[in-house]
Order: C-alpha cells, then structure tokens, then sequence
C-alpha cells in the first residue's frame, strides 16, 4: 500500500482526507508544516499533501523544506487549501509543488488526482 503524508491544521479536514483515502493509501497525519517534517525525517513517502495556511510551519515552508530533503526532494507534493491566488500557486509552482487543488473538494477526485501524480 502507498504511503501518504497529510498536513492540514483543521482536525475535521484530518479526519475527512483520511476517510476518504484510507482505503488505499496508508495515511500519516501531521497538524501542522513542522510535524510533516518530522515525519518525512523519520520515513520515506509515495505522495504528500498539504494546507498551505497553518501555525507552526505553512504548507509553503514545509514545500520549501520537502525539497531540500533526500526523503522528499523528488516526492510528489499537492497543495490543498482555500487559497486560489495565482501568485500564491505561481510561489507553489516555483518552490516544486506537484499540483493545486482549491477547497471544498470532490473526494473522488483527490483520489484521482493523487494517483495520477503516482503513476
């Protein structure tokens, strides 16, 4: 089973992603950019995806940190957050983000997203 990172400060996103996903990926949960660290520290990752606005650490920081790592440099990374702004996907593009996906979204399409990005 594919392993996936999910970052996202809001409990309820945590626990709708993983309902979502759980039958097909095996999930890690991270609260915030500073847990997902941690945890790509500790392990290797099929995909990651993250908020971009949270405490701690943002999504952008984490992105930028992801790709510096050995653990997560070529990983395929999705944003997904409220922001639409095309500098802010543009700074996301910039820093390596794999793709942008715009809350509230269509559970049967994160899944398709992500395992196109997989394959």
């Amino acid at each position: 089973m594919k392993k996936l990172l999910y970052v996202d400060d809001a409990s309820s996103m945590r626990k709708l992603v993983n309902l979502v996903l759980a039958k097909d990926f095996d999930i890690t949960l991270a609260e915030n950019g500073l847990q997902g660290y941690e945890a790509i520290e500790k392990q290797q990752f099929d995909v990651i995806v993250s908020d971009v606005n949270m405490p701690v650490m943002t999504g952008i920081e984490l992105l930028e940190k992801l790709r510096a790592h050995p653990n997560s440099k070529f990983t395929p990374v999705l944003m997904l957050t409220t922001e639409a702004s095309s500098e802010l996907k543009a700074e996301g593009k910039r820093l390596g983000a794999t793709g942008w996906i715009v809350k509230p979204f269509d559970p049967e399409k994160l899944s398709s997203v992500i395992n196109r990005v997989l394959n």
